[in-house]
């Protein structure tokens, strides 16, 4: 992958796992239109590398992203400056992650308002214990965004969701495993190994058919007509049988060697 100058986030390859670190530690890692324009290229840039597996998201310092940049963003919205507070509507975010190879958040600390919803369509969310989550739309007067209103209740059932929301409290990582709004938790200073070694074991599988599968997961997850989903499923795995992956799978079987992806 060619080497891009970032400002706002670091970008690190570990073998077939990238690691990218959003990087404004004096601020909190608050969330910046920079900020997401910048991994939205790195991701798609990863998207399109053959050395790249999986991703793995954390933030840089004591917080993962403890919300918008108050200045950046809702300032100079309020100041009638909206082309400086306005996100890079380019592109979808939540189709984007969706839609890309495996991507594992690694919550080191604080990750409140779109801290928290920018990672919840992502495949897997471990928590440091000290983590701090919060959807914390409601203390500012604003609504939760990112499809969150979807997602987290996806993840953590409506009644969770709601109290969340409707409180915007903050929850350690212990509860926020318990909750299900995180899927692990950790010691703070395991929480990025952790996710890389989770990445990684997305990663060893073929490329196509993790997106396959994760579209499958979008597309069925709220899915009440079972044939629809049976239909789905059916229309991607003649795909899946006609694929090289498929085909060296089953090589690797009757030869008795670990197959090749990439």
């Amino acid at each position: 992958m060619p080497l891009v100058a970032y400002e706002q986030i670091l970008r690190e390859q570990r073998d077939d796992i990238l690691l990218l670190t959003l990087n404004r530690p004096d601020k909190l890692n608050a969330w910046t239109p920079t900020m997401s324009r910048e991994l939205t290229e790195a991701i798609l840039a990863a998207d399109v590398d053959p050395t790249v597996g999986a991703v793995v998201m954390t933030g840089a310092g004591r917080a993962f992203c403890a919300g918008a940049d108050i200045s950046a963003v809702f300032d100079a919205r309020l100041s009638g400056d909206e082309a400086a507070a306005r996100p890079d509507r380019s592109r979808d975010w939540v189709e984007l992650i969706r839609s890309t190879k495996p991507i594992v958040a690694a919550v080191n600390g604080a990750a409140v308002g779109v801290g928290l919803t920018m990672i919840l369509p992502f495949d897997r969310i471990v928590a440091a214990r000290s983590a701090k989550l919060s959807t914390r739309f409601v203390k500012l007067g604003l609504v939760p965004e990112l499809a969150s209103s979807a997602l987290l209740p996806r993840r953590c059932g409506l009644g969770v969701a709601s109290d969340l929301m409707l409180s915007g409290r903050i929850v350690l990582g212990d509860e926020a495993a318990a909750l299900g709004l995180a899927d692990e938790v950790v010691a703070d200073d395991e929480v990025v190994d952790t996710a890389v070694a989770r990445a990684r074991s997305y990663a060893e599988n073929p490329t196509p058919q993790l997106r396959w599968i994760k579209q499958l997961l979008s597309e069925n997850a709220s899915e009440t007509d079972l044939k629809l989903v049976q239909q789905r499923e059916l229309a991607m795995l003649e795909k899946a049988y006609a694929s090289a992956e498929h085909k060296e799978a089953v090589a690797a079987f009757l030869e008795k060697r670990p197959p090749v992806f990439r």
